[in-house]
């Protein structure tokens, strides 16, 4: 039996029971794919449901303002994709009216839409012979075929998409892609992978060379760079506190944080607090402000790791920056603040 009949077949009888796959509305499968990047399904199932009830179409997405896009989103990380996503709705529900592309190479130019997201969209939606390929794909491919190209390289990333093109049933797209994603999220997995019970144990020649843990090989990361955040919490006698919105293209653009002083190195409550520049962004005495955290927080980023402090800032008045305490838990926030408000209970004061 060939490698794609197998696979459908293993398919079909382990498959889970989720959502989007009762459905082949573009919409729907174009809102799981995104938010499946780069995220477990017990992590993005809950955010799926939800901007499923609370859009639940193209247009109800494309109304609503960034913020609110932002704050549904708020906690599964990778902001672009959400920002992507609100623009491609925009863009799909005003300029093509609310129909999405029903080919591969139309759905690619749709902002946030790369290479396997328009061949899932495609295949899945429209039943287009197109293979996908995402991490899952590369684990399954590298070790059925032995293949030790690194899968983050730019011949790997051809010799895959190549090798998926061969193997693809063009009768059952949709089935194959699915099959494939689900195999190695399931059966295929990173650790301990299932060999003694695979429907490919006689033919996989990572099992039969005693190289399963050694596959799929991926090149060395960039070195992670590390950055020392200090947050300004302010809190008045009004009981107001202070946000601001990050600007640019840097992390979490778009999303809300406390005033943010970043130091070169870890800041001590000592040499903070005397710092002349601290003075001038409180412009209050350094009496009144209070380190909250002797041990820095460590948010691990996929390229940096940020070690955070927070600074508890009293001052008598505000200036027309300020709002109201209670207000704060509105805003769109990186999970890193979201998760101090919640330990410290500040947005309840």
């Amino acid at each position: 039996m060939e490698f794609s009949k197998i696979l459908i077949n293993w398919y079909l009888n382990n498959k889970r029971d989720l959502p989007w796959r009762k459905t082949a509305d573009p919409y729907h499968i174009w809102l799981s794919e995104i938010m499946l990047q780069q995220t477990r399904v017990e992590q993005g199932l809950p955010y799926y449901l939800m901007f499923i009830a609370v859009f639940p179409s193209v247009f109800d997405l494309a109304e609503a303002s960034q913020e609110k896009v932002l704050k549904l989103w708020q906690g599964l990380g990778y902001y672009s994709r959400a920002r992507n996503l609100h623009e491609t709705a925009k863009y799909v529900a005003f300029e093509l009216n609310g129909v999405f592309p029903n080919k591969y190479k139309e759905l690619k130019t749709l902002k946030g839409v790369g290479d396997y997201t328009a061949s899932a969209v495609a295949s899945i939606c429209f039943n287009e012979a197109v293979p996908v390929v995402d991490g899952n794909v590369y684990r399954v491919l590298s070790r059925c075929f032995d293949i030790e190209t690194p899968i983050n390289s730019t011949a790997g990333i051809k010799e895959f998409k190549l090798l998926a093109w061969e193997l693809l049933d063009r009768e059952n797209p949709s089935l194959f892609n699915q099959g494939l994603m689900e195999f190695g999220a399931l059966h295929c997995k990173p650790r301990n992978p299932h060999c003694e019970h695979c429907p490919f144990n006689d033919s996989c020649l990572a099992l039969k060379h005693n190289k399963v843990g050694e596959l799929p090989v991926k090149l060395r990361k960039t070195k992670v760079k590390k950055r020392y955040f200090n947050y300004l919490v302010f809190s008045s006698e009004e009981n107001e506190t202070m946000l601001q919105q990050r600007k640019g293209k840097g992390i979490w653009e778009g999303l809300y944080e406390f005033p943010l002083i970043e130091t070169g190195e870890p800041a001590t409550a000592e040499t903070f607090i005397s710092e002349e520049k601290i003075q001038q962004e409180t412009g209050v005495a350094a009496g009144n402000v209070v380190l909250y955290n002797e041990k820095p927080v460590v948010h691990k980023l996929s390229h940096q790791h940020i070690y955070t402090h927070f600074w508890m800032v009293n001052a008598e008045v505000l200036n027309e920056k300020g709002i109201p305490i209670g207000k704060v838990k509105n805003y769109p926030v990186p999970v890193l603040i979201q998760n101090f408000l919640e330990e410290s209970g500040f947005e309840d004061y």
